[in-house]
């Protein structure tokens, strides 16, 4: 979602679908590169923008101004072409753009009171729905005003968490029923991102980041032999299985102080591998590799290991400054 403090260099951060390429927008414009490689693909420095959306690895961009230059109105959606580096659509709404998101077959556009659904193509409207008041651009799931949401790759599952940020749920979409609730910690914290593993064969990890620094791992079904079983503590044989999973570590792991406590944050779980164990059908450990977006500059990745004890490891694979590429060629500094 759009973010629209300016206190960071960087205005916005987001992948693209299958995470194989993301985009930041800086006061100045707004620069493409390659996780992979780390290699600087596209720039463009023609002032600030809240939102910058990509369409997989396309050349079609989704941007809408920061509203500081009359030309970059926050009310204004653009579609733009990286190729010819100009405008192929424009769209302009009453209110601002709060949130854009797009695919091969829909684009939706979220204002505070008003979502726009658009086939991609002819890009004909398709629906208008009428929310409540929504300044962040999401949905109502928790006492307290959401703070974030994600889709999983299979739409299977969505998650939300409130601006209270304790509690993660994890909703059933075709039932619309909660069937996870994890605790991110005691404390209070605001839930910078969500984001759900892209991989259909395994069971979804959802990554989360928050304001503490920590990057949190909650994993759905990999351990499901301990899920199938009550906790053994007194508190947890009483307890419905929703409430016990949010007092059961087992799903949770984290990685604490990876970005300094209170800057802004953005995760994506990138690809999930099944080890498997040579002895037995059973799977030996997973490994998730982890892209982290610092909004202070810094792009960083992780290895993070599960083992069939559900214990974790992380191993810090690679870190560059993503405000100091000034060569398309420069690639990234490996640790």
């Amino acid at each position: 979602m759009a973010n629209h403090s300016s206190s960071y260099p960087i205005l916005h951060a987001s992948f693209n679908q299958n995470n194989s390429g993301f985009v930041i927008s800086t006061p100045d414009g707004f620069k493409i590169f390659d996780p992979n490689t780390g290699r600087l693909c596209y720039e463009r420095a023609v002032g600030g923008f809240i939102i910058v959306e990509m369409l997989y690895s396309s050349s079609l961009l989704a941007i809408v101004g920061a509203g500081e230059q009359p030309s970059l109105s926050p009310r204004r959606l653009c579609l733009f072409d990286t190729k010819t580096n100009a405008p192929l659509r424009e769209m302009t709404f009453l209110t601002s753009i709060l949130a854009v998101r797009l695919n091969r077959k829909r684009l939706v556009v979220v204002l505070k009171e008003k979502t726009y659904i658009y086939d991609s193509n002819s890009l004909a409207i398709l629906d208008t729905i009428d929310t409540v008041p929504n300044l962040k651009g999401k949905i109502d799931a928790h006492l307290s005003p959401l703070a974030a949401i994600a889709l999983s790759s299979n739409g299977t599952y969505i998650a939300t968490a409130s601006e209270q940020g304790t509690i993660i749920r994890v909703h059933l979409v075709s039932e619309a029923t909660k069937s996870y609730s994890f605790r991110r910690g005691t404390y209070p914290s605001n839930i910078f991102s969500l984001s759900f593993a892209p991989s259909l064969q395994l069971p979804d990890i959802l990554a989360a980041t928050s304001s503490s620094g920590s990057v949190h791992i909650f994993s759905l079904g990999f351990d499901t032999n301990q899920r199938s079983k009550k906790s053994s503590s007194f508190l947890g044989s009483i307890l419905p299985d929703s409430v016990n999973d949010a007092l059961d570590p087992a799903n949770h792991h984290v990685l604490h102080n990876a970005v300094s406590a209170g800057v802004r944050s953005y995760t994506v779980v990138r690809k999930v591998d099944k080890v498997a164990d040579s002895s037995s059908s059973e799977f030996a450990s997973c490994r998730a590799v982890i892209s982290l977006i610092t909004y202070n500059g810094y792009f960083q990745e992780y290895t993070l290991s599960i083992n069939n004890q559900n214990e974790s490891s992380w191993s810090l694979e690679r870190e560059f400054n993503l405000l100091s590429f000034h060569d398309r060629n420069l690639a990234a500094r490996h640790l």
